[in-house]
């Protein structure tokens, strides 16, 4: 067994090696069909079982050409990081470890790990140092737990148990954002009973932030009812921030939970360049964000933070007889799992590796990097800047040049173009639609992307645009 464990493990290493070390090589998307990834991967259930090192090997010849290098400096779709060194291999030994992080007394070091991250984290995010915290999965978990307790609150607020009771016949939740949340956000609705009929949507401004008067006004119209507030720190097409300083205000006049889902946005506060965005937000309720993101950690890595330590743990805590008490913090207090991978290893890596001038700028090369995309991308014959980047987000589309072109005719071109490059190879973008016309967005999180990357990257572009001549 100790031999086949070494043998797998040198094989991994070989591979992943191979993996990372030939991005810059290699396509940035994935080049397989469905159907030749299918027909290499659902293999039949076998009677007997191989030993782990063939089985690592014919993975990775199962796999290949069908994973995106996001993990590369040019891959700009969706807001998605790579991973650090020190984070690859503090992951690598979170496996080895195999801890499972749900208390204290099932895995010591794990949990102590944690109580580092969740103060490093606070500090760095310039969050109140007494909130309570969760690692969690990703965004959609720490959206999830920080609207948990939420709940807990306004409910408790209102006079109703909804841990004990449940939401049959509890008072309605208004819940108020603005019209381009995340998607994130409706799911986390539907997870906690709170469902999206729950979701009041207001128009926003020219900047994609929610407007004062307009939250003044739905407030006013019933004082009393339990309410929540969504506010973002950077959404997925322009990387708005809302004015948390005039708005998180007025939600407390209204006795209002306020949370901000800021899955990368809340990096800003890292940076002194743009933590001016973040103004105010300091005095929320709760808040959202990833490691996968900025972080540059593995996947499988979120983090909510809560203000209202009581409300955290009341909505989250559960004991049975078996469990032994605990002198320290037991993450299940804080968490929706119990048995849980041990996240922290990889976040307390990364923020060692970097510390906080090395995140600081991490997130403004990013910035630097999507800015100069985008203007070398909208300078370019074809193509027009719809948004120029104040954070790490940007908005181009291209044009049909043809006589009498239409807005239709220019979302097909645009979404044509991003198809190109994609084939091509040199980079990876997405399309998005914002105030009703395609575009392609651009997304820079990774702390690999060099000025070699948007050099080579605007060039590509400029190829495929020359092709439609």
């Amino acid at each position: 067994m100790t031999q086949d464990l070494r043998r797998a493990l040198a094989a991994a290493l070989r591979h992943s090696l191979e993996h990372l070390e030939t991005l810059n090589e290699q396509p940035v998307g994935a080049t397989r069909s469905v159907e030749s990834l299918r027909e290499s991967l659902l293999k039949r259930l076998a009677d007997q079982g191989i030993d782990a090192p063939q089985v690592v090997e014919e993975l990775v010849a199962d796999v290949r050409g069908g994973l995106h290098g996001n993990a590369g400096g040019r891959f700009f779709a969706w807001v998605i990081g790579g991973a650090l060194p020190a984070a690859v291999a503090a992951d690598w030994m979170t496996t080895a470890w195999d801890q499972n992080a749900g208390m204290f007394a099932v895995a010591p070091a794990a949990a102590i790990v944690e109580e580092a991250v969740g103060a490093w984290l606070k500090d760095l995010l310039g969050l109140p140092a007494s909130a309570s915290f969760a690692l969690v999965t990703g965004g959609q978990m720490a959206n999830t737990t920080g609207l948990a307790a939420a709940r807990h609150r306004v409910l408790h607020n209102a006079g109703w148990d909804v841990e004990r009771r449940g939401l049959f016949g509890a008072p309605s939740i208004r819940v108020v954002t603005g019209e381009h949340r995340h998607a994130t956000i409706l799911r986390a609705l539907r997870l906690l009973g709170m469902g999206t009929d729950s979701l009041i949507e207001l128009p926003l401004d020219a900047e994609g932030r929610l407007q004062a008067n307009a939250l003044q006004e739905e407030l006013s119209k019933d004082p009393a009812v339990p309410t929540i507030v969504l506010m973002q720190a950077g959404d997925v097409n322009i990387g708005a921030f809302d004015n948390f300083e005039v708005l998180v205000p007025i939600a407390r006049e209204y006795r209002a939970w306020v949370h901000i889902d800021g899955a990368f946005g809340l990096w800003a506060a890292a940076s002194s360049r743009f933590r001016h965005f973040l103004k105010g937000a300091d005095q929320a309720d709760s808040w959202a964000t990833d490691g996968h993101k900025w972080l540059n950690v593995p996947y499988d890595c979120g983090y909510a933070i809560v203000a209202d330590v009581d409300a955290h743990r009341a909505a989250m805590s559960q004991h049975a007889e078996y469990l032994l008490p605990s002198e320290a913090r037991d993450q299940v207090d804080w968490n929706p799992e119990f048995s849980r991978r041990a996240r922290g290893f990889a976040t307390y890596a990364a923020i060692r590796q970097l510390g906080r001038r090395g995140i600081a700028d991490l997130v403004e090369r990013c910035c630097d990097s999507a800015h100069a995309i985008a203007m070398g991308l909208g300078a370019l014959s074809g193509a027009e800047l719809v948004w120029e980047p104040r954070i790490n987000q940007g908005l181009v589309r291209f044009l049909d040049l043809k006589p009498n072109a239409t807005e239709a005719d220019h979302d097909k071109r645009t979404e044509e173009v991003i198809r190109r490059i994609v084939a091509s190879g040199e980079a990876f973008f997405g399309p998005t639609t914002w105030k009703g016309r395609r575009c392609m967005r651009i997304s820079v999180c990774n702390w690999q992307t060099s000025a070699e990357d948007v050099h080579r990257t605007i060039k590509a572009v400029e190829r495929e645009l020359g092709s439609f001549e």
